[in-house]
């Protein structure tokens, strides 16, 4: 019966850890470019009270055995990959990633190289394309004072026409990331993820060629979440934390009356 408790408490605690993460997914509902998490278990442990196979006698053996299991765990949060609805914005730096290969980069305050899926960019006082939080874009984009137009190519080339000109000129070029796993990559907030041993190295090229995906101007990627799936997901948790409850109650009524009984 003890068992029987650590096992429920198992499977209270993994579908808290569900319910979280289907929480996570509704809070980001409207989060440019956000991937749904998903919440993958495992089962612990067995206990072999007899073991699968034993001799009986010498023409015969054990079929099944008796393995005992000890609960349950949340091994991973997988991320769903999966393109987000395209919304248009008429908005020129609004950049969406027109498939599920590719991010755009951008350098952090140390440095280091970020990747993301939101492509809402903004241009600061010194005319550097940057993401909301003021990261740069990389490769660094600089758009010149008098542009009255900002033209991006599906093939990443960023063309500005200048006051009195009737040609634009090309200032620049996006490049995106892909990775092996991008399910490896390490969620850091703001919408940014960094490299991992797990994700493998990214592979770099422009929109459109060595299988990355086009972009799309004026146009951003939503959230993949979907709110009937959350809420379905949501109704599991809830049933299946109420069933194990059910089950550590129920253990404990039997150890109450073990220890209750009397010669």
């Amino acid at each position: 019966m003890l068992r029987s408790l650590w096992s429920s408490a198992s499977g209270m605690i993994a579908q808290q850890t569900h319910l979280d993460v289907v929480a996570h997914n509704l809070a980001n509902v409207n989060t440019t470019g956000y991937k749904r998490q998903r919440a993958d278990f495992q089962d612990l442990l067995y206990q072999i009270n007899r073991e699968v196979g034993t001799p009986v006698d010498p023409n015969s053996q054990v079929p099944t055995g008796v393995q005992v299991g000890l609960g349950v765990r949340v091994i991973g949060t997988s991320r769903i990959m999966s393109i987000g609805n395209l919304q248009v914005t008429d908005n020129p730096l609004d950049i969406a990633i027109a498939g599920d290969q590719g991010y755009f980069q951008v350098t952090k305050q140390n440095g280091d190289l970020a990747y993301t899926r939101s492509g809402a960019w903004q241009v600061d006082a010194e005319g550097q394309v940057v993401n909301q939080d003021g990261l740069l874009l990389e490769p660094a984009i600089v758009v010149p004072e008098n542009t009255v137009e900002i033209i991006v190519q599906p093939d990443g080339r960023f063309f500005a026409r200048l006051s009195g000109d009737v040609e634009p000129q090309e200032i620049g070029q996006i490049e995106l990331a892909r990775f092996i796993n991008p399910a490896g990559l390490r969620a850091l907030g703001g919408s940014l993820f960094e490299e991992t041993p797990a994700s493998g190295a990214p592979i770099i090229a422009n929109p459109g060629e060595d299988g990355m995906s086009e972009i799309r101007q004026k146009i951003l990627e939503m959230s993949n979440v979907q709110i009937v799936e959350e809420m379905v997901d949501m109704i599991i948790a809830q049933r299946a934390y109420e069933a194990n409850s059910k089950t550590l109650q129920t253990a404990d009524n039997l150890l109450q009356t073990a220890v209750g009984l009397k010669r």
